[in-house]
């Protein structure tokens, strides 16, 4: 019986002291705060300006190795049409800037263009470097069979589709439509369609011409296949406190942030204009406009004043930047993301 009665007791005071503990962390103590979550920040992109160009050959499949291994999350291929249509990766609309092409063949309407020669004699020649580039990186060894020729468009998809298999990531193109040309509307279209990019895809169509962009939109539109554009301008910011684009190529009138929004989605500026300079609430007007705001091109090879040229447009807003220097690019938007995450 005194087994039972002490087990008794012992069962009232464990209820009694797990009563008290309860109304003891009721009525007496502050529940701890949860832990602050860091920002989320959108990160901005680094777009590998002609490939890792400060490094190597612009334009060719080694550029653009490198700038994927360097972390770059788009490259540019600008394009150019060849005499039998076919698209090739060219800034210029002539050949002897970049290649051997006098070593190889005569003037043809007395220059080099790529309108005037055919693919398969553009496939003969050698892209070299210019600028602080050079014909080889230390430490990288290109995996593609010719590394330093002229890749076509669809070569260039088929080997960033290659390297996405290799680095386990998606890399975005940014073609541009160098000409003003219908032809070339169509073949860029054609080839992204047949290669199933889509607006979910990360890809940009970029070009000087908003007469092109606005076409290649009724087209994209036709087929149900809206690709997202950037067309590429000055700022401007008016007497009146309004921002609006410069078109240089087209030479227009300046174009008010919601037409540019009729046929692109986004602007691309230039960087360092000291007559029209980018602003900390330009880039917030054309962002109300819903337009997104990339920058070309950052070209300083030295790591200090890079570094401090990439935070001063990332803190202005600037959602992706046009670099030769992906490296120093991707370093520089990882500090700044890092650094606001905080």
């Amino acid at each position: 019986m005194k087994k039972y009665i002490m087990i008794a007791m012992l069962s009232t005071i464990s209820l009694l002291a797990a009563c008290d503990n309860n109304n003891t962390t009721t009525h007496n103590e502050t529940p701890a705060p949860e832990a602050e979550k860091p920002a989320v920040v959108e990160q901005p992109l680094v777009i590998a300006h002609r490939g890792a160009s400060g490094y190597l050959p612009e334009h060719t499949l080694a550029a653009y190795q490198l700038a994927i291994k360097m972390g770059a999350d788009y490259i540019e291929p600008d394009l150019q049409l060849t005499l039998d249509n076919e698209l090739v990766a060219m800034h210029d609309e002539t050949l002897e800037r970049t290649t051997n092409i006098a070593e190889l063949f005569d003037k043809r309407n007395d220059g080099y263009k790529v309108a005037d020669f055919t693919l398969s004699e553009i496939k003969t020649l050698t892209v070299l470097p210019k600028g602080t580039a050079k014909e080889s990186y230390p430490g990288f060894t290109p995996s593609a069979a010719n590394p330093f020729d002229v890749p076509t468009f669809q070569e260039v998809i088929d080997f960033v589709k290659q390297q996405e298999t290799v680095t386990k990531r998606e890399i975005g193109i940014y073609p541009e439509a160098k000409q003003a040309d219908p032809l070339m509307e169509d073949a860029i279209i054609e080839i992204l369609s047949r290669n199933n990019y889509t607006a979910d895809s990360k890809v940009f169509i970029q070009s000087f011409s908003d007469t092109t962009l606005r076409s290649t939109r009724g087209k994209e539109e036709a087929q149900n296949n809206k690709i997202p554009q950037i067309v590429l301008g000055v700022a401007v910011m008016g007497d009146d406190g309004i921002a609006r684009l410069q078109i240089v190529q087209d030479k227009k009138p300046l174009l008010a942030f919601n037409e540019v929004t009729s046929f692109a989605e986004g602007i691309s500026l230039l960087i360092n204009n000291k007559t029209y300079p980018i602003t900390k609430e330009y880039i917030a007007q054309a962002h109300a406009a819903g337009l997104k705001v990339h920058g070309w091109t950052f070209a300083k090879n030295d790591p200090v004043a890079s570094a401090a040229e990439y935070k001063n447009y990332l803190d202005m807003g600037m959602d992706a930047m046009f670099s030769n220097y992906p490296d120093l690019a991707v370093k520089a938007r990882d500090l700044f993301v890092q650094n606001k995450s905080k």
